[in-house]
């Protein structure tokens, strides 16, 4: 009796820090998860509050008029909606490879174009909206760019920082991109750029098929997965519990 009341004083204290083990890994899971949904959800209740409000100037450096709005504040401008006046830049445009047509499902690209703002030396991007790809990936659409001054509306975004890619860009300049990392074309361009990127409306001029997602795109996946994690969590206890108290 005692040799085995010790082998099971042994058995309950090594599963229970297996149990401790276990229940840390899984909150910590559920609450990565969770907290993804709520970045999502407040991202979106902060586009549904801010693109409703009053349409604002996208601000741009001028030598005699103040500024309305911060310049470069990406902070401020995420989700406003904008009107910008400007000329066309398509020299220093890019491709977005990858990106798939909700309706139609083919894939393609985003059009991404710097917009040179009226009075100033500063740019902004705006993404234009979706091309389809060619069956020869090689051959790239021909994007038609107005030329002269243009008045456009769109949303402000700010796109991620962090993205998956599956090999480091070339160097020089690169029609196609695997993503559109903000830092890298500012790093690149040879003149100030906003933090922001403009989506344009869906009945601005001078764009292409858009079907903006919503930033609470998939939330509810995060959810769901956050609360399958609390759910192992509170298994693992309840399983180690049935064992701590169960008549030997």
């Amino acid at each position: 009796m005692p040799a085995a009341s010790a082998s099971r004083r042994g058995i309950l204290v090594w599963g229970g820090l297996l149990v401790v083990a276990l229940v840390t890994g899984f909150v910590s899971l559920g609450l990565w998860q969770w907290n993804k949904y709520a970045v999502k959800t407040e991202r979106q209740s902060e586009l549904d509050q801010r693109s409703h409000d009053a349409l604002i100037a996208m601000p741009h450096r001028t030598t005699n008029a103040p500024q309305e709005v911060p310049l470069g504040d990406a902070d401020f401008l995420r989700y406003r909606h904008v009107e910008l006046t400007g000329e066309f830049e398509p020299a220093r445009q890019i491709l977005i490879d990858n990106r798939v047509d909700p309706t139609t499902e083919r894939a393609g690209y985003h059009v991404v174009t710097p917009l040179h703002l009226a009075g100033s030396d500063m740019r902004v991007l705006v993404n234009r909206g979706w091309v389809p790809a060619a069956a020869d990936h090689r051959v790239l659409p021909e994007i038609a760019t107005p030329v002269g001054p243009v008045t456009l509306t769109g949303i402000a975004v700010v796109p991620p920082a962090r993205f998956f890619t599956l090999a480091q860009p070339a160097a020089g300049w690169q029609p196609v991109w695997q993503n559109l990392d903000l830092a890298r074309y500012a790093a690149a361009a040879p003149w100030p750029l906003q933090p922001v990127v403009v989506e344009l409306d869906p009945t601005a001029p001078h764009g292409y098929a858009r079907a903006w997602p919503r930033p609470d795109e998939r939330a509810d996946k995060h959810l769901s997965y956050a609360l399958q994690w609390f759910g192992f969590a509170a298994s693992s206890i309840g399983i180690w519990l049935f064992f701590l108290l169960r008549r030997p």
